[in-house]
């Protein structure tokens, strides 16, 4: 397998396996378990003196397609596939924490992702620090002899922030914290975290990685010693692990990545300048736009801009939903990363159980809304919003 091909290649080929029956597309091993040869097989395949797969909880022939293909698109020297990104989040997290360690984090992550470390971790004795992302500074005044993780997203969800993940990941290693990074607005395909000096990716493979709608997954990547040393027992006696369906589903998603993404990353750019020039909208946020907060922290970090775009309507919550209720190819959903454009209100939905006093500090107010754009036809989308905009008034 060339390691020269480009992301788009990659998508296709990488890591295919083919039976002895040579099929063009790749297989899907629906199997609990395997056959061995003999007793004495079955017992060295046990103590891992040959390889080979034992049962479906630990591994398959189609998840290590799948596996095998995002560590390429990666540059990870290993991966784990789980059922869910919130699977792929709480078992990176939590398979390296014990009673009395501590988490830094920024307080700008998806609602599910802040409950694992400011809930769910400190149930355990694992302590959890919240800071403000944007600014170096907090991160290090935050550290504490005993941390043990850092973890971010970037950009973030839902108002596009964007951290700085070569200067967290400096100040991880001074004191060998491990610095996870969710990577889902990036996606692999403008965004290297692993190249920046992060340690671990994660992502919601859900989203653009399938980008149909069509099932759930995620995916934790790493090297192959932070797998075996910190998340291979627990991945394996947790279980935790996707189904051989959905790692096909996706490894056909994976094919036409680079040719959505492009689609959908052209859209949101048309979509945030036109958002950018409306009465009703009083900011709007997108890393590919020069008046973005971090824009050079984009530059440096950052091939692209994004498929999503935040913005606020000065009109707050009647006028998100008026908005919302009135586009028609634009449909309303809390998903992200489709090839249909979708839209929300964080705060009514993905962030409604944060408090007011929390959803302030992200940036979101009741007019926040968060477009996911999707690969319709620019044109089409833009009327769309335009006859919406209108309903909202002035």
């Amino acid at each position: 397998m060339s390691k020269n091909w480009r992301p788009a290649t990659q998508l296709v080929h990488g890591g295919t396996l083919r039976s002895p029956y040579g099929e063009t597309s790749e297989a899907i091993f629906l199997t609990q378990g395997f056959v061995y040869e003999s007793s004495e097989a079955a017992e060295a395949r046990f103590k891992g003196e040959t390889d080979g797969y034992i049962y479906a909880r630990y591994g398959s022939p189609t998840n290590d397609m799948f596996e095998k293909r995002m560590c390429l698109l990666e540059g990870a020297e290993d991966a784990r596939a789980m059922a869910s990104g919130m699977a792929a989040v709480a078992a990176a997290v939590l398979c390296q924490v014990r009673a009395g360690d501590h988490i830094v984090a920024a307080r700008a992550l998806f609602g599910s992702c802040r409950y694992v470390v400011e809930t769910l971790a400190p149930r355990y004795g694992v302590e959890c620090t919240l800071v403000d992302g944007r600014d170096l500074a907090n991160w290090e005044a935050a550290i504490r002899p005993n941390t043990r993780v850092m973890f971010l997203e970037s950009p973030t969800n839902p108002t596009l922030e964007v951290v700085d993940i070569a200067g967290v990941a400096k100040l991880a290693d001074q004191v060998g914290a491990t610095l996870i990074v969710d990577n889902v607005f990036a996606t692999p395909l403008f965004q290297k975290p692993l190249e920046l000096g992060a340690h671990v990716v994660v992502y919601s493979a859900t989203k653009h990685i399938d980008g149909q709608g069509r099932c759930l997954g995620g995916v934790v990547l790493s090297s192959k010693d932070w797998i075996t040393e910190n998340l291979q027992d627990y991945f394996r006696h947790t279980g935790p692990a996707m189904s051989p369906f959905n790692a096909w589903t996706l490894l056909k998603g994976v094919e036409t990545l680079p040719l959505r993404v492009k689609q959908q990353t052209a859209n949101a750019a048309a979509i945030a300048d036109f958002l950018a020039e409306q009465p009703q909208v009083a900011k709007v946020i997108y890393p590919g736009r020069a008046d973005h907060p971090q824009a050079d922290i984009v530059a440096k970090q950052m091939t692209g801009g994004s498929t999503l775009v935040a913005f606020e309507l000065k009109g707050g919550k009647d006028a998100a939903f008026k908005l919302q209720n009135a586009l028609e190819i634009v449909k309303i959903s809390n998903n992200l990363g489709d090839a249909k454009s979708l839209i929300t209100h964080p705060a009514t939905t993905t962030h409604k159980n944060l408090t007011d006093e929390a959803r302030a500090e992200l940036g979101m107010s009741g007019g926040t809304v968060r477009l996911s754009c999707g690969i319709e036809d620019t044109q089409d989308l833009l009327e769309d919003f335009a006859r919406a905009m209108a309903s909202v008034g002035a």
